[in-house]
């Protein structure tokens, strides 16, 4: 079966996240970076819910971690679907990812990222524990997830627990 390398800086860095949201069991999972851009919290949801998500903007000092999986090409196919991809929901990207434990074996991966912006708006606190869940599963350095607890957050709107439900058996791969 062909592969593809998937860089993960949301919450798909939690391998949970990816198996039982989505149906999906990576191949291989390793901590990475990307250097080239930074990890910014504006991404408005589809449906408007009063709180933003993880997104990536091009900064050519940044770098965001994250971690890097092996998928299966279908697997990709799927997170791109329930990521809203074909609507435009992310974009597809091709970054270089570096492994953290093997810092000169750079390789190609694919990442998402949105063009869709709004400033105001700031994560649940829900959606930063999956990211600081993933990050510390995947041994992202203390500093990372320190900074990460650091990054201003809400409680959960009752619109988004409400719906959550619903996209969970959305988002799982048909069995």
């Amino acid at each position: 079966m062909s592969t593809i390398w998937y860089f993960a800086y949301g919450s798909n860095m939690q391998t949970a996240t990816l198996r039982g949201r989505r149906g999906i069991e990576p191949r291989r999972a390793m901590a990475a970076r990307i250097p080239g851009w930074r990890l910014v919290f504006d991404k408005p949801p589809l449906v408007p819910i009063g709180e933003s998500f993880a997104n990536l903007t091009a900064d050519p000092r940044g770098e965001v971690l994250g971690v890097l999986y092996q998928l299966g090409v279908t697997d990709l196919e799927h997170v791109e679907l329930t990521e809203g991809v074909r609507i435009g929901n992310y974009d597809r990207l091709e970054v270089e990812a570096r492994p953290l434990a093997e810092p000169g074996d750079a390789v190609v991966a694919v990442t998402l990222a949105s063009h869709r912006r709004e400033a105001s708006l700031v994560p649940s606190t829900r959606y930063m524990a999956l990211l600081i869940d993933g990050a510390i599963e995947h041994g992202l350095p203390e500093a990372y997830v320190g900074w990460l607890r650091t990054v201003p957050a809400r409680a959960e709107s009752d619109e988004a627990a409400r719906l959550r439900a619903l996209l969970d058996e959305a988002m799982r791969r048909p069995a």
